[in-house]
């Protein structure tokens, strides 16, 4: 597994495509859910990538504080489906909170969590509070991480 960070300008191409695509496969076709995925946060993130075999197997952002959030956030965590039960959204959680702590020590990390994935992110110590909410039509939920 070749595991990448890197932010908006570091990107070639070929991660770009393969970020936009997966995206694309996971949270518009799979999830039955027409949005806009692109948007203006992609800038400011860092981008985190686990590549199998030249495959884009997982990825997600990061985003600093006040880009999104007040606090630091990540987001957009995803595991193509081909790779899934193999624990890369476990392996891909655990590098992007490294990441965080070693970049932004003692930072809240604030997520916005689909509500059926609530036990996932509570086993990296996140807990879901205020209520749940709609987001682009799928239920959602706040969650924090304190470091």
């Amino acid at each position: 597994m070749q595991i990448q960070i890197l932010d908006f300008k570091q990107l070639n191409i070929k991660q770009l495509y393969a970020i936009l695509q997966l995206r694309s496969e996971v949270f518009v076709v799979e999830q039955d859910c027409v949005y806009q995925d692109i948007d203006a946060y992609d800038q400011k993130a860092q981008h985190v990538m686990f590549f199998k075999n030249n495959i884009l197997a997982a990825y997600a952002r990061i985003l600093p504080p006040k880009a999104y959030f007040k606090e630091l956030s990540i987001g957009r965590v995803i595991v193509k489906e081909s790779f899934r039960g193999q624990k890369l959204g476990h392996q891909l959680m655990q590098t992007c909170i490294k990441f965080c702590q070693e970049n932004y020590t003692n930072q809240p990390i604030k997520i916005s969590a689909q509500q059926y994935l609530i036990k996932f992110y509570e086993q990296h110590q996140f807990i879901a509070f205020g209520k749940g909410y709609l987001e682009d039509g799928i239920p959602h939920i706040a969650m924090k991480r304190d470091d």
